[in-house]
């Protein structure tokens, strides 16, 4: 098959024009059976993203991102500064899922899950078709001139995509500072925190310029993610694809002639009629193989399923598959790669899950006073100085914390604070003395073993380092 003269392999995305200047699309309403899967999945997600910053496990909000105070809550697990390397590696974990996914199903994340997607997929694009109309509408409401019509549906349009705006700057905002102080914060009054509503008006800004102005350019621009497909992407990978076996053939594609018989004259069954670059959102033809720009969001597959049933054509000219699967018949197999990347996620996924088991609702630390000494005090007792802080990870306060040595006989004096009590996700500091007899040193820099109580429960314990005179070696 000869390649048309006028075919030739483009050198820039697909919505930047000739002369270098923003083309903007309008893609054509999609319908079907995977856009209804789609539009199910997306309102199960925006429900839980608008949600989950709301609900409260145990106390703790379900999902916070509080990067100031350097506090998050995963799935209602409080994570603090002390825990951040249970927090890394829940990180690693999630890029070495998405990337694994990415190896077996293309980018179906940014099709189906991504917020950038949904939001401007579900949300906007289709208040956008209610109000000016499907793509032939909104391409003439934009050569109109600015008559009442156009005022009328542009600022209805723009208007309902500001307040669409501000509400998902809310909700960001409680998932960074905690629903609770969003509530706070509106009940005192916008005035009473001006740096917080600043912050809430720079944030409706930002995402009504993505949702309004940039659009498809966060997935083809901004987001690094689709970089990733050249490295992550090959032969055997799931992906929305079009079959040019069948769609070229011998004589590549024609336009549709009633009662004509394809087979006979080699002609593919793609009928060149272009609906799969209508629908698409970011304006690429899917025909001219794995692109950048493609989403996974199978808009193609509906519009092409639709005029292959019209013209009587079998379905899956367009179709999840893998570039083996189009070209050798292959289905999909579990290849050495992806089963090196299940073996790398189920070993972080046991080594995340052990230290959950270990991790306790109480980090203490007890260090030395920096440049102290150990000190006599009378014959027989060595004194160290130390400082200690205590971190109450929990949702309710704990009573009554004492200190005892557990691996040496002697004892521990707190400067104040006996028997003192730390506050709900409170912090407690301050300095004690560990005590110890000479006869139970046997060196001159040992660790001793303390254990932290509530009443006559064991919390927490630490260790830390006593040192003593040379001489009682």
């Amino acid at each position: 098959m000869e390649t048309p003269e006028n075919e030739v392999f483009r050198d820039s995305i697909g919505t930047i024009n000739e002369d270098g200047k923003r083309n903007w699309l309008y893609p054509k309403k999609p319908t079907g059976k995977f856009y209804d899967y789609r539009k199910w999945v997306s309102y199960g997600l925006l429900a839980f993203l608008l949600a989950a910053p709301f609900i409260k496990i145990n106390g703790n909000q379900f999902i916070m991102m509080n990067v100031l105070e350097r506090r998050f809550n995963i799935f209602g697990f409080p994570f603090w500064p002390q825990d951040f390397h249970l927090f890394v590696i829940m990180m690693i974990i999630g890029v070495v899922f998405v990337i694994f996914f990415t190896v077996a199903f293309g980018r179906i994340f940014c099709g189906w899950m991504c917020p950038q997607t949904i939001f401007m997929e579900m949300v906007f694009r289709r208040i956008e078709y209610w109000i000016e109309g499907d793509r032939g509408k909104q391409i003439r409401l934009d050569k109109q001139k600015w008559d009442a019509e156009k005022i009328r549906k542009k600022g209805t349009k723009w208007f309902i995509f500001a307040v669409i705006s501000f509400i998902i700057a809310n909700v960001f905002l409680a998932y960074l500072i905690g629903s609770d102080q969003l509530f706070k914060y509106i009940k005192d009054g916008p005035l009473a925190h001006l740096s917080t509503l600043l912050s809430l008006i720079i944030f409706t800004a930002v995402f009504y310029f993505v949702f309004a102005w940039f659009r498809e350019q966060v997935c083809i621009i901004a987001c690094p993610y689709g970089r990733l497909q050249g490295v992550l992407l090959d032969d055997k990978s799931i992906i929305v694809a079009y079959d040019h076996k069948r769609g070229e053939k011998e004589e590549g594609r024609a336009l549709f002639k009633k009662n004509e018989d394809r087979a006979a004259t080699g002609k593919g069954d793609c009928i060149d009629c272009g609906q799969c670059v209508q629908v698409c959102p970011t304006g690429i033809d899917i025909r001219n193989g794995t692109q950048l720009e493609c989403v996974n969001c199978t808009a193609c597959i509906d519009a092409c399923d639709q005029i292959m049933e019209k013209v009587d054509l079998p379905k899956g000219l367009i179709r999840y598959a893998s570039e083996d699967n189009i070209t050798k018949g292959n289905k999909f197999e579990w290849t050495p790669r992806l089963k090196g990347y299940v073996a790398v996620l189920a070993i972080l996924l046991g080594i995340f899950s052990g230290m959950m088991l270990l991790r306790n609702d109480v980090e203490a630390r007890v260090l030395r006073l920096p440049g102290s000494l150990y000190e006599h005090k009378g014959e027989d007792v060595i004194s160290n100085v130390y400082t200690y802080k205590l971190v109450n990870k929990t949702i309710v306060s704990i009573d009554d914390i004492h200190f005892k040595l557990l691996s040496h006989k002697g004892d521990i004096n707190l400067v104040k604070n006996q028997g003192f009590s730390i506050a709900k996700e409170g912090l407690a500091e301050g300095t004690l003395f560990i005590e110890l007899k000479t006869g139970a040193i046997k060196g001159d820099k040992e660790r001793v073993e303390i254990g932290i109580y509530s009443g006559d429960d064991l919390i927490e314990t630490t260790t830390t380092s006593f040192l003593g005179p040379r001489s009682y070696k």
